[in-house]
């Protein structure tokens, strides 16, 4: 093919990448992710093909030498190292589909970068991927303004993460451009970015571009030339100093707090904050299991590992959702903790390349003040809000276009080096496929290239695509309560056996492990069903035996069957004695996860074995005192054999806030009694309310509670309660209307 052809095929093709924020097909499992993730991965593959044909025909769009791409190879280079010794060579090197995080889904983001480096080569192509980049952006901002603020992305922290970028692309181009009306639309863009951007309430992205707000005004105070420049931003970056360190010396104050924006911002940074508060105890565990594998990590994608072994138990004061972190919130920890010093010296190379080549590019005159300063403060802006989220696909690919323009102004004068280790590789493929001319030569490449190309995706994203299809289906089976089909549309996805089928396994095991949904089949195919659940985890388990969710889930489902098959003693014995086992296992894994222990009492009441159930609970208790669930579940099995210590349990349970946790009604009633004996009636109206969530139809309950609200003095929601009441019972409505006259004189 003629060389413009080729630049226009992977010019458009990167452009077309950009699409893959929109995406979102609820077809596939866990959507926001993998809509993108797939498309982005067969237009890459498909793009490489084409890269590598122009590439090996016309060298002069070879990427020349660079630190950055250097750095980047390294980068990804230590992911590969580490994935091969990893605790769990499947989640590094493919993945899971809740994340898409893994080796094979990353690398594509370097072959993209590639793409860019090799035919973004002028600055109009710069304007164009740039301007591309911001009305996807802007288009995001709406729907983020008008819908749901994670759009399309599905993750605010994302959203807030890829406007940053967004953000200073448009500036970039706005001090470049010379059209006034031109230069305007690019400043206007940044108005419907900065207010999702805002709207978004993330700590991590508005510390991020705070700060690099304010290093921007530094540089521009220093470096520019023009004297009331330098005096208008200096002033601007002391009076930021100035007013940062006021807003947050006197946060308590009644001026902070009545302003909405100052209160907003200080309680989005407060380290007080619930998921800073988590995020830290995450970080904790890292930290201490560093030294067991200080030089490649646990693996890359397996920061779960960490934090399992020394999960915290006073987690749970902060709160009792979420508990299961996969990645740290933090990319440093993340990175040191998963892949390494080897995997954390190679990340910090990138950004020293770019440090590198900005400042000298600055002093040699060859970038210019407004790129320096800018594309300086995106970095840092980067760099700091990553310190509480992670990469994903949409900063994954800002990140390749900044770093590639950055390539392109240290070489756009043409003064790069070319690569001698790549085009010795690509010269050794062209004289491999060399045949007379340059035609069959490019032919040959095309054709084997793409055969491979072809391999991959359709291995590696056209059969996940019907895996996660076929299991929407299952799942849409299974919301119209038809067991039998679910499972049945589940054994079809996961029979395309893909690298990515430990999810689709998971949701069918959860469900497996549902003893009423197994009431569904007859004794033969509840059985056939058991079996195959047991297989699906077994599978799981291959990828990594120490693995404490998956043994949890594991447990929980042998003991299902233990409990399906509770009149063979024998089969009984058998699974139930693995889910031991496996419980056992997943407790050694992470001592400290409380919900566990719950899972092995429940094992031990399938058993038949109270004191031991009683014995596991009150081990759990201990673990965390202020833990209400665990006293809550201690004082229902005490109370039900009752144990002494039953009701004095369950004082501290209710005293606690764990009414909510309490089931089913009929206990709830004995509950209700014996306080009502004692004339506790804080005590009976917190039940009371429980029952209520229980029994939402019984107008008797409602109605009862509406009195209970009167006496509290609490009289809007005993009108509530009382109308409630009188809407689902006629017999009742007139008095329930009498009782509300009387409450609102």
């Amino acid at each position: 093919m003629p060389q413009k052809t080729y630049l226009t095929i992977l010019k458009f093709g990167i452009y077309a990448a950009f699409l893959s924020v929109f995406l979102l097909f609820n077809k596939f499992l866990f959507p926001y992710i993998t809509s993108k993730q797939i498309y982005f991965n067969i237009l890459i593959e498909i793009l490489f093909v084409v890269w590598l044909a122009m590439i090996v025909k016309y060298p002069e769009f070879r990427p020349k030498k660079s630190l950055i791409t250097a750095g980047l190879a390294c980068y990804f280079f230590a992911i590969l190292i580490s994935s091969i010794f990893s605790v769990d060579f499947n989640l590094s090197f493919w993945g899971d589909i809740e994340r898409m995080l893994g080796f094979f889904h990353i690398f594509h983001f370097f072959i993209f970068y590639l793409i860019i480096i090799s035919v973004f080569r002028e600055e109009k192509d710069w304007r164009a991927v740039f301007t591309v980049s911001i009305i996807a952006a802007v288009l995001i901002s709406f729907h983020s303004l008008a819908k749901t603020s994670y759009a399309t992305i599905g993750n605010t922290a994302y959203v807030g993460g890829y406007l940053i970028f967004n953000i200073y692309f448009a500036l970039i181009l706005a001090v470049k451009e010379k059209n006034l009306a031109v230069k305007s639309a690019y400043l206007l863009s940044i108005l419907p970015m900065f207010f999702a951007f805002w709207g978004l309430h993330n700590s991590g992205s508005l510390v991020g571009l705070g700060l690099s707000v304010v290093l921007l005004f530094f540089i521009y105070g220093i470096f520019n030339k023009n004297k009331k420049v330098k005096i208008a931003t200096l002033s601007l970056f002391f009076l930021s100093v100035i007013l940062l360190a006021l807003v947050f010396t006197n946060k308590n104050s009644a001026f902070v707090k009545n302003n909405a924006t100052l209160s907003t911002i200080t309680t989005l940074v407060s380290a007080n904050k619930v998921t800073f508060q988590t995020r830290l105890i995450s970080w904790k565990a890292a930290w201490r299991d560093f030294p067991s594998h200080p030089f490649l990590g646990a693996g890359y994608g397996n920061f779960a590992i960490s934090f399992d072994k020394y999960f915290d138990p006073k987690f749970y004061n902060y709160t009792r959702s979420e508990t299961y972190f996969d990645r740290a919130h933090n990319n440093i920890v993340d990175i040191v903790s998963t892949t390494g010093l080897l995997g954390f010296v190679t990340y910090l190379s990138i950004f020293a390349a770019v440090a590198y080549y900005l400042i000298s590019g600055f002093k040699k005159n060859s970038i210019g003040l407004n790129d320096f300063a800018l594309l300086s403060s995106l970095i840092v802006a980067y760099f700091i809000q990553n310190l509480a989220v992670f990469d994903s696909l949409v900063t994954y690919i800002s990140l390749m276009v900044a770093l590639g323009y950055i390539y392109w102004l240290n070489n756009k004068n043409g003064d790069g080096r070319a690569n001698g280790i790549l085009d010795e590789a690509l010269n050794k493929i062209k004289n491999i496929f060399s045949y007379k001319n340059s035609t069959v030569n490019e032919s040959y490449v095309i054709f084997f290239a793409g055969l491979i190309m072809f391999i991959v995706l359709y291995q590696y994203n056209i059969k996940p695509i019907k895996m996660l299809m076929g299991t929407i289906s299952g799942q849409e089976a299974f919301a119209k309560s038809d067991f039998i089909g679910g499972v049945e549309a589940y054994k079809k996805a996961l029979s395309y056996k893909t690298p990515l089928d430990r999810d689709s396994r998971d949701s069918l095991i959860r469900l497996i492990s549902n003893i009423n949904n197994l009431k569904q089949a007859d004794k033969e195919k509840g059985a056939e069903i058991l079996d195959y659940g047991v297989s699906l985890s077994n599978e799981n388990l291959k990828y990594n035996q120490n693995d404490s969710l998956a043994l949890l889930e594991h447990a929980q489902l042998l003991n299902t069957a233990a409990e399906f098959f509770k009149d063979d003693k024998e089969k009984f014995y058998y699974y139930s004695n693995l889910a031991l086992e496996a419980v056992d296992r997943s407790i050694k894994a992470s001592p400290g996860r409380i919900p566990i222990y719950f899972q092995k009492a429940q094992i031990y009441l399938t058993r038949g074995e109270t004191d031991k159930a009683i014995e596991t609970l009150n081990y759990a208790v201990s673990l965390n005192q202020d833990y209400y669930e665990s006293v809550c579940k201690l004082a229902r099995i005490q109370i039900i054999t009752k144990k002494d210590e039953g009701y004095p349990n369950m004082d501290k349970c209710i005293d606690k806030g764990g009414a909510g946790e309490l089931y089913p009604s009929g206990f709830i009633a004995q509950l209700i009694n014996h306080y009502a004996e004692k004339n506790d009636s804080g005590k009976v109206l917190k039940l009371y309310e429980r029952m209520a969530q229980l029994e939402s139809k019984n107008a008797k309950i409602l109605a009862n509670l509406a009195q209970l609200y009167a006496r509290a003095g609490e009289k809007e929601k005993a009108i509530e309660m009382a109308r409630k009441a009188g809407d689902l019972d006629a017999s009742i409505k007139d008095a329930a209307e009498g009782f509300i006259k009387q409450m609102e004189q």
